[in-house]
């Protein structure tokens, strides 16, 4: 049977052109996965300490594949199909990944690694057309700076929350499958949501070596670059005039993140060092058990996900208030969970 052109053939080729990002992505990432594992074996080891949760020395930096396969796809396929990724984005992600890779393997020192990732964040958001903006009453340099602040913060807030097995696939997949999305439905530039895409299918083709007990773990040289990625398409969407959905979607790591570093701070605590009391850490040590944790996040995230395109595709005022009202009630039900011990 034939079928006119623009009927179903045409929208099934649409939407295979959308997840083929994401397909190669996987394929890529997996590849170079299972290839380095026997090299990060031998130089980069993490050995457990007072931040983690494993128990065995355990090899890390498979960063280096999802990153490579993200951009080895999104870079080509953007640039062939909707229009490039930004220069300034691919130099300062290469950046921030080598500051990773030397951290994992001998400690760079905390001021360091700040002015390193500051000046990566820095080039992305200073080189950005100026017409670009969230919000147009501020001033463009005063807006600038504070994207770079909260910028440098996402960055970091992304490492701090890598931090059991599966953690970073639970957040990373259901934001960028929504980023995805909403490129399909036009609400984001094509250039995201293909990166976006392209950073879903990476983290997908890492998630079978890392769920637990995992094989090995993204290390700096991921989790660093994954949050400047993910951190750029999130302000796309803000961009577009969409900051309600930009701050949804990321919304447990930000509370999660976020309230621990004030609660470290007031109790006078060196919130710069490496420690155990991020929400969902505690809550392994109340009793949840780590695929527990991340089904909840994972679940959590979902529903994030779908209020935030409720919010963008209604079109509504009130409904992205409700929507943003909904978001923050369901991420503070799981933080309370996670803070409270659960009965044996």
């Amino acid at each position: 049977m034939t079928t006119s052109v623009g009927g179903p053939d045409l929208a099934a080729g649409l939407v295979l052109l959308a997840l083929a990002p994401a397909v190669l992505s996987a394929l890529i990432s997996a590849c170079i996965t299972w290839q380095s594992m026997p090299l990060l074996q031998r130089y980069a080891l993490a050995r457990p300490n007072a931040r983690s949760s494993h128990k065995i020395p355990t090899p890390q930096g498979a960063g280096i594949a999802v990153i490579a396969a993200t951009l080895l796809v999104a870079a080509p396929w953007a640039a062939w199909t909707y229009g490039a990724i930004p220069l300034a984005l691919i130099g300062s992600t290469l950046v921030i990944a080598l500051v990773g890779l030397v951290d994992d393997i001998r400690p760079l020192p905390v001021l360091v690694r700040l002015v390193l990732q500051a000046a990566a964040v820095a080039a992305v958001v200073f080189t950005a057309p100026e017409t670009l903006r969230i919000v147009a009453a501020l001033p463009l340099a005063v807006e600038r700076v504070i994207l770079l602040i909260g910028g440098v913060w996402f960055v970091n807030l992304v490492n701090f929350m890598d931090g059991l097995d599966l953690m970073t696939v639970s957040e990373v997949v259901p934001v960028a499958a929504a980023l995805g999305l909403l490129g399909w439905f036009g609400d984001l530039s094509p250039s995201a949501a293909t990166l976006a895409m392209a950073l879903c299918g990476a983290m997908l083709g890492f998630a079978p070596f890392n769920r637990p007990a995992a094989k090995v773990f993204l290390g700096d040289v991921g989790s660093l670059p994954i949050g400047l990625l993910l951190g750029w398409c999130l302000l796309e969407l803000a961009w577009h005039g969409h900051p309600a959905a930009a701050l949804l979607l990321p919304a447990y790591y930000l509370a999660d993140s976020t309230i621990t570093l004030f609660r470290r701070i007031i109790r006078r605590e060196p919130f710069w060092s490496a420690h155990r009391t991020h929400f969902y850490q505690r809550a392994t040590d109340n009793g949840f058990t780590v695929a527990r944790v991340t089904g909840e996040v994972f679940t959590l995230n979902l529903v994030l996900a779908l209020l935030a395109v409720a919010s963008v595709r209604a079109g509504s005022t009130a409904i992205t208030v409700l929507s943003v009202l909904a978001g923050a009630v369901a991420v503070a039900v799981v933080l309370r969970r996670f803070s409270r011990a659960q009965a044996s």
